[in-house]
């Protein structure tokens, strides 16, 4: 398949996931369901889980799925987050929406999605990062609300959902241009006015990445730490897929083994700062010489 058609066809399938899951999002919804619901439909539609999917709650920003028994479900009159990432032949789609379920929050979601538009109508080839940076706060500032200031999108590359450059959220450092076939993630987060608009690491989020090839001890780990160089690459994975392929006490065992021996990286959950409510939208673009395509829309 050429790299422009799976990126578009990563884009349909990230996008018509999305829209499927905002219905099942509901007060009491085991998080777990949410994430295997995401991750079984992108794959019955012809795509992969570039990452594990999000489902972040509330002052959770990023980076929380479940893990194997996970038994959390969706509070009343919470924000919950779900970042969506899908591959297809590597070539990935990236692209989140909030469910409110607290009336008085929509406000904020609202501002998140003004940002997201208003970034989006800022990228062409040529433009600064920077710039984009400055009409993401200006849309959300403009409705109330915050943007967090080091939480910013990223340039993407097949099998690499962040490869380097990033697309801030406030006009802030240096910048760089944007080059026509580049594809990006545009991904405004806002929270309350008096929040400190920055998040910082929280728990163990359950979504790992191959950081190198190590010695191990165990038969177990050995055939595991295969498994996921092959089967994941460079991209995230969860937990729980792990163990879905190496189940019981043995597999936690030679899991446990692997991060002891830093064969494997755990990522943290991102907090807002002063525990304030996250909104979050989030789309994939390709950078045309005047504009872009939306992938996701």
């Amino acid at each position: 398949m050429e790299p422009a058609d799976a990126l578009m066809k990563a884009g349909r399938i990230a996008s018509r996931v999305r829209n499927e899951v905002r219905a099942r999002v509901k007060v009491g919804t085991p998080i777990i369901e949410i994430c295997d619901f995401v991750e079984g439909s992108m794959r019955e539609h012809g795509g992969a889980p570039a990452f594990p999917c999000n489902v972040d709650i509330d002052q959770v920003a990023a980076h929380y799925t479940s893990a194997v028994g996970d038994r959390s479900t969706v509070p009343e009159g919470s924000l919950v987050k779900v970042d969506i990432g899908v591959h297809v032949e590597g070539y990935v789609a990236d692209t989140a929406t909030t469910i409110c379920l607290a009336p008085r929050l929509e406000g904020m979601v609202e501002a998140a999605e003004a940002g997201l538009e208003a970034g989006i109508n800022m990228v062409g080839s040529g433009v600064n990062s920077i710039d984009i940076g400055r009409a993401i706060e200006r849309a959300i500032k403009a409705r109330g609300y915050a943007p967090i200031r080091n939480l910013t999108g990223h340039r993407m590359a097949r099998y690499v959902v962040h490869a380097g450059q990033s697309i801030p959220n406030i006009p802030e450092g240096r910048g760089h241009a944007l080059h026509e076939g580049d594809v990006y993630a545009i991904e405004p987060f806002s929270v309350p006015p008096d929040a400190a608009g920055l998040v910082v690491d929280g728990a163990p989020s359950n979504i790992y990445q191959f950081r190198k090839k190590r010695k191990v001890k165990s038969e177990t780990a050995r055939r595991m730490l295969k498994f996921i160089q092959t089967e994941y690459r460079t991209m995230p994975f969860a937990s729980r897929w792990v163990h879905g392929r190496f189940p019981g006490s043995e597999g936690v065992e030679a899991f446990a083994e692997l991060q002891r021996a830093k064969c494997v990286y755990s990522y943290p959950q991102l907090v807002e700062k002063s525990r304030a409510p996250v909104a979050q939208a989030e789309h994939t673009v390709i950078v045309t010489e005047d504009g872009c395509v939306v992938t996701t829309a």
